[in-house]
């Protein structure tokens, strides 16, 4: 998986949905880090929540409380947001909740849809030190449309092809001017995100998804380095960019479609 905000919307997930315990929640984000500080980001957050404003508590297990309290019923009532400035769909706009989940890349909204509920923003405190934010919701705002598992699982084995073949087109030359060959570098990409464990109520085709996202991820990320492989020439780095663009969408898509899917298929198994 390919970060906090995913692993903590799976795993609490099935433990919502009676099929993980909290041990095992617990466990999943420790592989993150071995602290995690919440912290709730004013009154009203720290009202709903019962976590202190000004003073972060240590455990994962305080998110889990938390999430309880934001969806007590634990109906469909957790899922993950992954803005990009310009769209922020899925969370409520103009808030500091949607500008700091558009700073961490990622967000969790607990809660049922039109009711008050929770925001869960991550952001690394340090190598050992994840600190969760919480910001009150005073309406959970309707859940965007999301590609079925179909749709999205096809999207992603066209752009696992679209993103070897339109990077590799650009000619690229590493710092000391000899040709560089980034594969080493994407399979230890993949590998980082592959560590991160699916619950066992995880549906196949939604694991597959998202394994096909890290890939494609783990390509772009290696492409877009600046010190990695660069393109020989100003144009070559124009191509490259138009390259990423559409395919870290479709990377976004694909996983926000898969977690919801996962989601859905723990409440209703």
């Amino acid at each position: 998986m390919s970060s906090p905000g995913q692993t903590l919307t799976v795993w609490a997930g099935s433990w919502l949905a009676g099929h993980a315990a909290p041990d095992d929640v617990i466990d999943a984000l420790h592989a993150w880090a071995p602290m995690h500080l919440v912290v709730s980001r004013d009154e009203p957050a720290a009202d709903f929540s019962a976590v202190p404003e000004h003073s972060p508590v240590d455990g994962a297990a305080v998110l889990l409380s938390a999430l309880r309290r934001a969806d007590p019923a634990g109906v469909d009532g957790i899922r993950l947001v992954l803005p990009v400035p310009g769209d922020v769909r899925g969370l409520p706009p103009g808030t500091e909740l949607a500008r700091a989940a558009v700073a961490a890349g990622e967000a969790v909204l607990a809660g049922a849809p039109g009711t008050p509920g929770l925001g869960f923003v991550p952001s690394v405190e340090g190598p050992d030190v994840l600190r969760w934010t919480l910001f009150a919701v005073p309406a959970v705002p309707e859940p965007p449309a999301e590609p079925g598992l179909g749709e999205a699982e096809f999207a992603m084995r066209e752009a696992v092809r679209d993103a070897a073949a339109r990077v590799g087109r650009v000619l690229t030359v590493g710092a000391d001017g000899r040709t560089a060959d980034p594969r080493e570098q994407i399979a230890a990409e993949v590998a980082e995100h592959a560590r991160h464990r699916y619950p066992e109520s995880m549906p196949g085709r939604a694991a597959r998804i998202l394994d096909s996202a890290d890939q494609v991820a783990a390509i772009l990320t290696v492409a877009g380095r600046g010190v990695e492989p660069r393109a020989a020439s100003a144009s070559g780095q124009a191509a490259r960019e138009e390259a990423l663009r559409p395919l870290w969408a479709a990377v976004r898509a694909a996983r926000l479609g898969a977690v919801a899917a996962a989601v859905r298929a723990g409440h209703h198994a």
